[in-house]
């Protein structure tokens, strides 16, 4: 899948989680740098990435994410 397209629907998915989209989609973006974006959305984030591209995150990926570019790669092995 392309990374283009794994960062549109990613995009998406925090779109409808956070109930906005004051974000710049790019490599470097954190929870951090986005509204909104606490412990409890991103659990939902999470799940909603996992049910949108149908595939399962192991706690130990998840604890070595550092930001949207690692996340957009994780997908994109797994998808």
């Amino acid at each position: 899948m392309e990374i283009s397209t794994i960062k549109e629907r990613i995009s998406n998915v925090l779109t409808s989680i956070l109930e906005h989209s004051n974000f710049e989609m790019h490599d470097e973006l954190t929870a951090k740098d986005v509204d909104g974006w606490d412990s409890l959305s991103h659990m939902m984030i999470i799940t909603k990435i996992e049910e949108e591209f149908g595939i399962r995150f192991k706690l130990r990926e998840l604890n070595k994410l550092k930001n949207m570019g690692a996340l957009v790669s994780l997908v994109q092995s797994k998808a």
